[in-house]
């Protein structure tokens, strides 16, 4: 029995070193990590990330001596590291002396490292339980709901006006309407003082919601938007590189986001659900704000006049069009507007567009007859019209003057959707460029999530 515990004490003493000059190698990436700014739990996270998995280190230590030296009261420990240096070298020598101690004895023979073979297992666990990306998403939402209880949401039928001072008797500075957002300042008198878009002022409290309740209805109101930073990014039918390429879409585009994992999001795009890597988007939640006095009377102002440039240009873009026949694609059938009102016109876009049913979907394309995309497309109609529009369905979501609902919709207005975009004809339903395999179709105007809806004439 002596002669096994000599040999078995020489294992250990060889593993001990071996441990301590693995540690050396691995010393600079941790003090690194530190300089970098990261709390000494970061460092014990990547060994062991639970209080069980420590607990156990240091219980360990406690029986068989200090194995990193003593704490001094500089915080540091006898030879001179920093304490969570040594508590990552304290936990990297005991896990090799357990795993060598396991891997060493010979057949037959017991294995004395019990404890040392739990913090093995209770390590593992930790450490592979949750990754950095996984606890960096965590931090992050945690921040997102934190944030959100600081938010002031109006909660009407209509909207509430924002005044200069908390009282009815204040000014009128801008309107927050409903599900519309601002960031709380403070209470007074039943009156919450916020600052939403550029509108700073007070709204009456007993029509909005903030604090715990906010929390909740955030997510409900807000828009979770994944915004498309490279170039072209495929869209899968599974989270992985593996998965088959369900769609594309190109730098800038905006879309719904359904689902969040830890590296994938899952998004809509025109051909169904699919995931994209976080990796090439910027999450963000999008909420309306308060609109100014000012800016409420200068958007409408825009508005009237956009409208009549738009109905200027379709007249004479109809008068040309009669004469000039593209030679590069088939005969085109030209618009003809029977009256100068917006809601005619519209009907004119709408009448014009649906020619081009059964016509081929082209990414990038922007012709009506051989090919286009679903932003070319719109794009194309209403170029025949004299409007130039982006091509882009991302950007469409800001052109022309919003319309609040599909109920209010009039035909000629633009569907926006989740990197998707289409041309409300009436009766409920859209013509659009959908999918390579479908060419330009009609289709239910709700078959979707709208996200907006915009009107050019």
């Amino acid at each position: 029995m002596q002669k096994r515990n000599a040999k078995t004490g020489k294992r250990v003493a060889v593993c001990t070193v071996a441990a301590v000059l693995l540690f050396s190698g691995m010393k600079m990436d941790i003090l690194a990590s530190e300089a970098n700014g990261l709390p000494s739990a970061g460092v014990d996270y990547f060994f062991a990330s639970n209080a069980t998995s420590v607990k156990s280190l240091k219980d360990e230590q406690s029986q068989t001596g200090s194995i990193a030296g003593n704490t001094t009261e500089e915080g540091k420990t006898g030879n001179g590291l920093p304490t969570a240096s040594a508590t990552a070298l304290a936990t990297a020598t005991a896990t090799a002396k357990a795993a060598s101690s396991a891997t060493l004895s010979p057949v037959g023979e017991p294995n004395e490292t019990v404890s040392g073979e739990k913090v093995i297992e209770e390590t593992m666990i930790a450490t592979t339980t949750k990754t950095i990306v996984q606890k960096e998403n965590e931090l992050a939402a945690k921040k997102e709901e934190e944030g959100f209880k600081s938010l002031v949401i109006a909660d009407v039928n209509d909207y509430v006006n924002v005044r200069s001072i908390p009282s009815e008797e204040g000014e009128i500075l801008g309107k927050l309407y409903d599900n519309s957002v601002g960031e709380f300042i403070s209470e007074q008198d039943g009156w919450y003082e916020i600052t939403s878009g550029s509108v700073t002022g007070y709204v009456k409290a007993e029509y909005c919601v903030t604090g715990e309740a906010a929390v909740e209805l955030a997510r409900e109101v807000g828009t979770r938007i994944a915004t498309v930073n490279t170039t072209t990014l495929y869209v899968r039918e599974e989270p992985s590189t593996e998965s088959a390429v369900l769609g594309m879409v190109p730098m800038g585009d905006q879309l719904l986001v359904t689902e969040e994992l830890d590296e994938w999001v899952k998004v809509n795009i025109e051909e169904g659900d699919g995931y994209i890597s976080r990796e090439y988007v910027e999450l963000s939640t999008e909420f309306v704000k308060a609109e100014s006095k000012a800016e409420e009377e200068a958007r409408l102002a825009k508005e009237e006049a956009q409208r009549k440039a738009a109905q200027e240009a379709a007249a004479k873009a109809v008068r040309e069009a009669s004469r000039n026949t593209s030679s590069s694609e088939q005969m085109i059938e030209a618009p003809v507007i029977t009256s100068g009102s917006g809601s005619e016109l519209g009907k004119s876009v709408a009448d014009f567009a649906c020619q081009f049913v059964g016509n081929p979907y082209v990414w990038g394309g922007t012709s009506l007859t051989n090919g286009a995309d679903c932003s070319g497309f719109v794009m194309s109609v209403y170029n025949n019209f004299g409007v130039s529009l982006p091509h882009s369905s991302s950007a469409d979501r800001s052109v022309g003057s919003a319309v609040s609902s599909l109920d209010h919709a009039q035909p000629g207005d633009i569907i926006c959707y989740s990197g998707h975009v289409a041309i409300y004809i009436g009766n409920g339903q859209i013509v659009h460029a959908s999918t390579a395999k479908t060419g330009i179709i009609i289709s239910n105007a709700s078959y979707r999530s709208i996200l907006s809806i915009r009107r050019i004439f």
